[in-house]
Parts: C-alpha cells; sequence; structure tokens
C-alpha cells in the first residue's frame, strides 16, 4: 500500500526528469532497492518517456551534420591569433593592427554624434502617426464627454419618468 502511495506521489517523475531533489533521490533508491515495484513502475516510466521522446523527435534538416562538421573543421584549422600584432599608435591612441596572411583586419569605427540617426520618409512616418494619435485623443475625450452627456439626460428622463408614474 505504501509503494502506491509512493508511485502515485510524483517522485518518480520528477526524478526521471531531473528535477528531484538530493533527499528525493536517496529516498527512491532506498524504495527501488527494498519494493520491486518502485523498481517496476521506475522502469516502466523511463521506458515511456523514452517513446515518448522517440516519437516527439524532429529530425533535422539534410546537410546539418555536413554543416556542423564543416564549422568545427574551420574553427579548428583557423590559425591562432598573437597578442604582440596589436600594438598602440601613441599618436591618436587607436588600436592599429599589422596585417597578415591570417589575420583580419579590424577597422576602428568612431561617431561624431551620439544621436540616432532616421532616413527621412520614417520622419514622415512618425510625424503621421504622432499627429493621428493626437487626432485619436482627441476624439476619445471628445466621445467620453459625449457618452457623459447622454449618461445625465438618460438618468434626467429616468427620473421624469418615473416622478410622472407617481
Amino acid at each position: 500500500m505504501i509503494q502506491l502511495q509512493y508511485i502515485d506521489s510524483g517522485i518518480l517523475e520528477a526524478y526521471v526528469t531531473g528535477s528531484a531533489t538530493d533527499t528525493e533521490v536517496k529516498e527512491l533508491m532506498y524504495m527501488k532497492a527494498k519494493y520491486p515495484e518502485v523498481n517496476f513502475a521506475l522502469q516502466q516510466l523511463e521506458l515511456d518517456m523514452e517513446h515518448i521522446a522517440q516519437h516527439m523527435a524532429v529530425m533535422p534538416p539534410a546537410g546539418t551534420w555536413d554543416k556542423i562538421s564543416n564549422t568545427i573543421d574551420e574553427l579548428v584549422l583557423r590559425g591562432e591569433y598573437d597578442p604582440k600584432q596589436f600594438t598602440t599608435d601613441a599618436r591618436d591612441n587607436n588600436y592599429h593592427n599589422f596585417k597578415t596572411d591570417n589575420s583580419p583586419h579590424f577597422i576602428a569605427v568612431e561617431s561624431e554624434s551620439n544621436h540616432m540617426k532616421v532616413h527621412k520618409n520614417w520622419k514622415w512616418v512618425l510625424a503621421a502617426v504622432f499627429v493621428l494619435g493626437k487626432i485619436f485623443l482627441g476624439c476619445a475625450i471628445y466621445f467620453y464627454l459625449e457618452n457623459r452627456q447622454a449618461q445625465q439626460q438618460v438618468q434626467e428622463l429616468k427620473t421624469e419618468l418615473k416622478q410622472l408614474k407617481k
């Protein structure tokens, strides 16, 4: 009876998915050794999880292994960079690269402004969106006030009807 409660407690699932704590793992190993039902349930759960994983697996596109292999080969065959190839120029304190056959050419990029530049066409689009936002805000306020006024009129009419009925 204890074995069935233990099997239904969810600890087996936590163990199989790797989310069980150390104390739960120790407890499971003890229960597995003591009760064959727990051991059998754990084996069945592991088989079920493996079966689900195999049926839900997605095959990678053809040529994926070749791409991975080529990338690894390229990384292995790429030469090491010598730190001495970089030096500081005393004139402008920029890093310069003495180009060798195996090393890439680095270009120092500096900007004169911290502002983001927007293409001229996008400026008009952003201006239009801003103006439309203001128009929609004005319409929303107008219709809110109209709705409030209509609700007051409806309330006044209801009170007049109640007075007439009396």
